[in-house]
């Protein structure tokens, strides 16, 4: 009978690790997205890429509870603790909307214990407007 080929990489002798741990961040970037219905507070690396994410919607909030403060509170704790733990020291913060979750998202990332080196308002403001529909005839 012929033997089977094992692979290098495969599940069966173990040797898939998990990339989440073995990553050493020592600086990033922490986007605030605050919404009237919903906060996302996503943390990437300096070249942009995610290492984690939460929203309001996936600690447990529906409805009309997601916009609230402490849903923004519990959203941005969540994405911190993963960082944390990956060796994150300082970062820069980018926030974004005018929702009710801005002020307390910021405030649980400065209790984290995660130096801020700059926080940065990236709300898009537009300097003319969409074009206005025309005139109404009657």
């Amino acid at each position: 009978m012929a033997k089977s080929l094992t692979r290098s990489g495969s599940r069966k002798n173990g040797r898939i690790d998990s990339r989440k741990n073995v990553r050493k961040i020592p600086k990033g970037v922490i986007y605030i997205q605050a919404s009237f219905n919903n906060t996302i507070v996503t943390i990437t690396d300096v070249r942009g890429r995610v290492i984690s994410w939460s929203s309001a919607g996936t600690c447990g909030f529906k409805g009309t509870r997601r916009g609230t403060p402490f849903a923004a509170q519990t959203a941005a704790g969540n994405a911190i603790r993963t960082v944390v733990d990956q060796g994150m020291q300082r970062a820069e913060v980018m926030i974004k909307g005018s929702g009710l979750g801005r002020d307390a998202a910021l405030r649980t990332i400065r209790k984290s214990g995660i130096l801020l080196s700059s926080v940065q308002d990236v709300t898009p403001i537009p300097h003319n407007g969409c074009r206005p529909p025309k005139k109404r005839r009657v």
